[in-house]
């Protein structure tokens, strides 16, 4: 069945700006992509150039609130919200060809919303659950981060289901400050879509005539866009013959200089060398750049620290135009920090365009540089990422379950701690041939037990995370036709309720290694077939993210405490390393041993934990080579810059922080803790400390690390992706 998504930016299509063109290019992707697709305009028609191309789409439905009579006037968030959710309402109650009736309040089955204000409206409203959100006009440093934006991005994070994020830069920060983005937020970069008929521009550098200059888009005062109407005039006095061509027709009103709108229009009408074309369809804006030589995106210094892309810069590098912009980290990578046209000043404007407008070696290089850069940003690869999070988040339904129910399986989860288990949660639920309730337990002995009889009474089956007090009361209290699943960890094999538990109630135990399972058989003596083995999820997809230079030399670590951990023969692994190569960094992120009262109010927990700080502050080879990065859920963002993941723990249960490093394109290190080699390949484990930094060097020095952090990856992905896991558990409730 196809997904119906309903779309909604708060932006006007009249205009052709980069968030006009994201509204249509995100219809494309998603029509590409399979989708039904609802679009729904935010103010009244006043010209088609930018919406018409998207009615003829197949499968696309455009609406207009004001020419439908359902509003009248300038539509604010909340009335927008209220339309959608009687829109979505409507798509409810009327089933298309064989599709059977929605179930209440789930007319759409996503909906894509861009806009902070008009995200955070439909957030508290029957729509949240189903949002893609693609969020831009988020505070973008911390120091704008107030308590009430906070809040209201959290709240826009816990109702969406995916959030769409421009650029690596924005995700990374967005799930910084917002803890609730992280797992949800994937990657949507620009789409850039040539009109039908038009070619690039033709290879080579302008020859016998005027340099043409073009820039399309809005016209305000951090744009730049007054200042560039200088600059035929200026390159003249250079010896350059240059001409400016401008497209578009949106003059902004700045009420911090009133006079801007009007200096500007005065500056467009008679500015020499200027060409104004006013405002015209994209496709012809686009027409318009491919005859051009030299595009600008030169903008005010203020906006560097943006974690936007601008699709001017896409478009024009499609096109086989360069681009003249400000040089930036983001642009660098894009670019290359070589690349020839960046500048920060009307000077460095001039000097580039003055180097190219004489040098056609010059303006080849950096034309080929903006076209291969545009490559990532087509419509087929935006069509392709919307395939990939609608396969993640719609999975098909199981032909095991629906033979063996008319409905779908209702399937229990009940636990005091969910933590490990939100992932496998979030995946069952999005499964249409599953219905899932959770009796979540107040604390590990309390629970509400009417709450727990009901889903006895519901479920089909029932699912124990924990083996605690939540498993021995349902062990007790099942139907005899019902099944029961118990997932026990660590924490609980050497505690006592695994001996109190009612083990012919339960049909299966789940533990996380072939080590536990081993354990918990010889420590129980419970039958061999009831103790099966699933491995953790680890989210390869989330934590598929380009690394940062200098990762290579990049140690990292993933909670610290309690001592067990053994920071200290983390510390031995980097003091080898630096002898050798300063370079070398161990990154810790973790809670610090004082932040658990439980940890800290141990004698022996703290005098560890004081030689090892002590130990930091005298080294000769660890001053200046161990960072402390704060405990949080922005695990991907950070892995980024770490190119080893160390694990020299005295014993695990399983050991996330390795797999998690793996499917992020680092390396696993580990020393020999017990059960070790029955989850990670014997290569990636050594005898000592001293073995595993020799290792390390070696694969950095003999040039080895791209290969095996790939080949480390293919590993995680096959043995513990998400995609695997959640198939195992699959397995388990239909067999």
């Amino acid at each position: 069945m196809r997904q119906r998504a309903l779309v909604y930016g708060d932006v006007d299509l009249n205009m052709i700006d980069g968030s006009a063109i994201w509204a249509q290019g995100m219809v494309q992707a998603l029509s590409r992509a399979g989708c039904e697709v609802t679009l729904v305009l935010k103010a009244p028609v006043r010209t088609g150039r930018l919406v018409d191309p998207l009615r003829a789409l197949p499968g696309v439905t455009v609406r207009s609130p004001h020419a439908e009579g359902l509003w009248d006037g300038v539509m604010a968030a909340r009335h927008a919200a209220a339309i959608l959710a009687r829109i979505d309402a409507e798509e409810q109650r009327s089933p298309r060809g064989d599709d059977p009736p929605r179930p209440p309040g789930h007319g759409f089955d996503l909906v894509v919303v861009r806009g902070r204000r008009i995200a955070g409206k439909l957030a508290m409203g029957p729509l949240a659950g189903r949002l893609w959100t693609y969020l831009t006009d988020v505070p973008q440093s911390a120091a704008e981060f107030t308590a009430s934006a906070k809040g209201e991005l959290r709240r826009i994070a816990d109702a969406s289901r995916v959030l769409l994020c421009q650029t690596e830069e924005l995700r990374g920060f967005l799930e910084g400050a917002v803890p609730a983005a992280a797992g949800k937020s994937v990657l949507f970069p620009p789409v850039v879509v040539l009109p039908d008929g038009l070619e690039p521009r033709a290879a080579g550098a302008p020859d016998g005539r005027a340099l043409r200059l073009v820039y399309t888009g809005k016209f305000a005062p951090r744009w730049n866009t007054y200042e560039m109407t200088s600059l035929p005039r200026l390159l003249a006095m250079r010896g350059v013959d240059a001409e400016l061509h401008v497209v578009g027709d949106k003059i902004h009103d700045d009420p911090a200089d009133p006079g801007f709108a009007s200096r500007m229009r005065t500056a467009l009408e008679t500015g020499e060398g200027v060409v104004w074309h006013g405002g015209h369809p994209r496709a012809e804006a686009m027409r318009l750049t491919a005859a051009s030589d030299v595009g600008l995106s030169w903008r005010d210094p203020a906006l560097d620290a943006s974690l936007e892309l601008s699709t001017k810069v896409l478009e024009c590098g499609t096109l086989g135009v360069p681009v003249v912009l400000n040089r930036t980290p983001m642009h660098e990578r894009l670019l290359g920090a070589d690349y020839p046209l960046f500048a920060a000043t009307e000077d460095d404007v001039l000097d580039a365009l003055t180097l190219i407008g004489k040098n056609p070696d010059v303006f080849t290089l950096a034309a080929d540089r903006c076209r291969t850069a545009a490559t990532e940003y087509t419509l087929d690869a935006a069509a392709d990422r919307i395939r990939t999070y609608l396969s993640q988040t719609f999975p098909e339904p199981s032909q095991a379950v629906l033979s063996v129910k008319s409905r779908p399986l209702r399937v229990g989860v009940a636990g005091h701690d969910l933590k490990f288990f939100t992932r496998l949660l979030d995946y069952l639920r999005s499964r249409p041939d599953m219905e899932i309730r959770v009796d979540h337990w107040a604390a590990l002995k309390a629970h509400d037990e009417k709450r727990s009889e009901d889903l006895v009474d519901w479920a089909d089956v029932i699912i124990c995370e924990w083996c605690g007090p939540n498993a021995l009361w349902y062990a007790e209290h099942k139907r005899p036709d019902q099944r029961l699943l118990v997932r026990l960890h660590r924490f609980e094999l050497y505690a006592a309720w695994p001996k109190q538990l009612k083990i012919d109630a339960v049909d299966r135990v789940i533990c996380v290694s072939p080590h536990y399972n081993s354990l918990t058989r010889e420590t129980t003596g419970w039958p061999a077939e009831k103790v099966v083995t699933v491995p953790n999820w680890v989210d390869d997809a989330q934590l598929d993210r380009r690394k940062l230079p200098g990762a290579e030399h990049h140690l990292g670590m993933i909670g610290i405490a309690p001592s067990r951990k053994r920071l200290d023969l983390a510390l031995d692994v980097l003091e080898e390393l630096r002898r050798e190569d300063s370079r070398f960094t161990l990154f810790v992120k973790s809670k610090l041993p004082w932040d658990y009262w439980w940890i800290w109010q141990k004698d022996e927990e703290r005098a560890h934990y004081e030689k090892v700080f002590r130990r930091i502050r005298r080294s000769r080879l660890l001053s200046g080579g161990v960072v402390f990065d704060s405990y949080g859920r922005d695990v991907a963002s950070w892995l980024r810059r770490i190119g080893f993941v160390l694990s020299t723990s005295d014993d695990e249960s399983f050991h996330l922080a390795p797999a998690e490093g793996m499917a992020s394109g680092a390396i696993p290190a580990l020393l020999p803790w017990p059960g070790a080699e029955t989850i990670y390949d014997a290569r990636w484990i050594h005898e000592t400390p001293s073995a595993m930094a020799a290792s390390i060097a070696a694969t950095v020095s003999e040039g080895r690390w791209e290969t095996d952090r790939t080949l480390a990856r293919s590993q995680v992905t096959t043995t513990y992706g998400l995609d695997e896991v959640c198939r195992q558990w699959t397995d388990l409730l239909t067999t």
